[in-house]
């Protein structure tokens, strides 16, 4: 409304000034007149620019009013974005919170689980030196149950002498000089480092003969009876001259396993 009006002023104003040019006839006049045109001319220029500006102005108003209400879209947006985010975040600190609960809860099983642990291992130790005493009395045992069987093996063996005494004598064997021949092999040269090798030795007129004694002898005690035999002539540098087995009670197989090494074989019966 006010461009309409500032262009119908300037317009108005230009017909009066040339309507005065024209009916002025003094010099004077006609220079005011001409001073009045150029002053309209220069107002109209003036307004015209301002009104040009005015209208660049309000359109990059408009454009920055497009602009903000754009940014305001994309603010609403993120306002609901981080509504959105602040949704998750509490739920997540709801989960967070559940979640430190049952660690609490499991911290004090385990603290309990620990105790528990703690009592058993103070039982264990006490049990511990229990088994440890045990062992010990266990062992000192054996050795005392070694001890006595050792012994109890040799009265059987000289049980078994007496009983078949006559039988050794016809075979020239005078049970009193028997002797026990022991040796340790504590290189390992011979045998197993370390074992001890025990045989029965009978030596008469520069010949040896070499006696095992069994109450029940089978194939195994054969074969390891002729492999100690070999093992005293590896030791003696001396071949025996007989290897007599007596055994009380004696398998079939061992018998004839024996007769088939050589073996004399003295026996009170035959198992099938």
């Amino acid at each position: 409304m006010s461009n309409l009006s500032t262009s119908f002023d300037l317009k108005n104003i230009e017909e009066i000034v040339e309507r005065v040019l024209r009916k002025v006839r003094s010099e004077e006049l006609k220079l005011i007149a001409e001073a009045v045109k150029t002053l309209a001319d220069y107002m109209k220029t003036g307004f015209k620019e301002a009104l040009e500006r005015i209208v660049s102005i309000e359109e990059r108003i408009e454009k920055i009013g497009e602009r903000l209400e754009e940014h305001s879209k994309i603010l609403q947006e993120h306002s609901k974005r981080l509504e959105e985010l602040m949704l998750i975040i509490q739920e997540h600190s709801k989960i967070l919170r559940e979640h430190s609960k049952r660690l609490e809860e499991l911290t004090a099983i385990i603290s309990d689980q620990n105790r528990r642990i703690g009592e058993y291992l103070m039982v264990l130790l006490a049990h511990s030196k229990k088994i440890e005493e045990l062992t010990r009395a266990i062992s000192e045992f054996k050795i005392t149950l070694g001890s006595i069987g050792r012994r109890w093996g040799r009265d059987l063996e000289e049980t078994v002498i007496r009983l078949y005494r006559h039988v050794l004598e016809e075979r020239g064997v005078i049970p009193e000089k028997i002797e026990r021949f022991v040796y340790e092999d504590k290189e390992g040269r011979y045998y197993v480092k370390g074992s001890r090798i025990e045989f029965d030795v009978y030596v008469h007129d520069d010949r040896v003969y070499l006696i095992e004694v069994k109450s029940h002898a089978d194939r195994n005690d054969v074969e390891w009876f002729y492999k100690r035999a070999e093992i005293y002539e590896k030791i003696t540098s001396r071949k025996p001259d007989k290897l007599i087995l007596i055994a009380v009670n004696i398998d079939v197989g061992a018998y004839e396993r024996a007769r088939e090494l050589g073996m004399d074989v003295i026996y009170g019966s035959l198992i099938p």
